[in-house]
């Protein structure tokens, strides 16, 4: 069993992604896990207690849910998140599409694995613009999986990472779909990292990846980048759970028609849990 922190980088506000509304992934989790839910919390000094002492804390994984605007973690957090993983403490970054999230930029190692639009820009997905072009206020990246509400088909990585494979062994097939998920990659200068899954738009054809597993070494502690916040969203997994009233697309209704549609995600989440194992 090993002690997770699930924190978001925003104090708690009720119309915006608080810890609140990724609480269907918080219960999965704690049936095998004991689980420490938070928002963010400005202390004195304008640190967040938890996240400045992470490195001398009694958890052995944290699962950070980037839902900023930039301003998210402090330097000293960061550098604190940073001697978490040294010391062997397992990460999960998540993020969401444009600039949402992109205080992780100053996480050791993972933080490299995370592009936006004015940090760590790929210059590749620069060049290409806009994929999702309906949602006008948001720019690149922005990569259109699909609705609120639906799955994405995605496309595993071979040789298949051992997070992406079903109990029996065969490979995964579905991830929830969100209209604007963000970009992730390997970062050239780390052999322990590599992309495990890809998406495809559907509205332009592109590629892109999802998902992007670090193995450690050295003591380092695994890690795990993600596209977007939305593959673990209450939202995403029942639309009934509501969203924040910025939310304007309109859902889907594939989940809500077959549930098992879920079984690949929640067996996922499970698998990140045990393969980031204790400290």
């Amino acid at each position: 069993m090993a002690k997770i922190l699930m924190q978001t980088t925003i104090p708690y506000a009720e119309d915006d992604w608080h810890v609140g509304r990724f609480s269907l992934l918080r219960d999965l989790l704690a049936r095998e896990h004991q689980v420490v839910s938070r928002d963010r919390e400005d202390g004195p000094d304008g640190l967040d207690p938890v996240l400045a002492t992470l490195d001398a804390s009694a958890f052995d994984q944290l699962w950070l849910f980037a839902v900023d605007t930039g301003e998210g973690i402090r330097e000293a957090e960061c550098r604190a998140i940073s001697a978490f993983r040294a010391r062997g403490g397992g990460m999960v970054v998540v993020r969401d599409h444009m600039d949402l999230g992109s205080s992780v930029c100053d996480l050791g190692g993972v933080g490299a694995a995370h592009h936006f639009h004015s940090k760590n820009v790929d210059p590749e997905i620069a060049a290409a613009g806009r994929d999702d072009r309906e949602t006008t206020a948001i720019d690149w990246p922005n990569f259109h999986s699909g609705s609120n509400g639906d799955v994405q088909e995605i496309a595993v990585v071979e040789p298949v990472h051992p997070l992406l494979q079903r109990e029996g062994g065969s490979a995964m097939r579905f991830f929830p779909a969100h209209p604007h998920e963000g970009a992730v990659g390997a970062p050239a200068d780390d052999p322990t990292a590599r992309v495990i899954a890809r998406g495809t738009s559907t509205v332009t054809g592109r590629p892109f990846a999802i998902a992007v597993a670090f193995d450690g070494s050295d003591g380092e502690g695994r890690a795990v980048a993600e596209s977007t916040f939305h593959h673990f969203a209450d939202y995403n997994w029942d639309t009934r759970s509501g969203a924040p009233s910025f939310v304007g697309e309109e859902p889907g209704s594939q989940i809500a028609n077959d549930p098992s549609l879920l079984d690949d995600i929640k067996r996922y989440a499970s698998n990140v849990a045990g393969w980031l194992g204790a400290r």
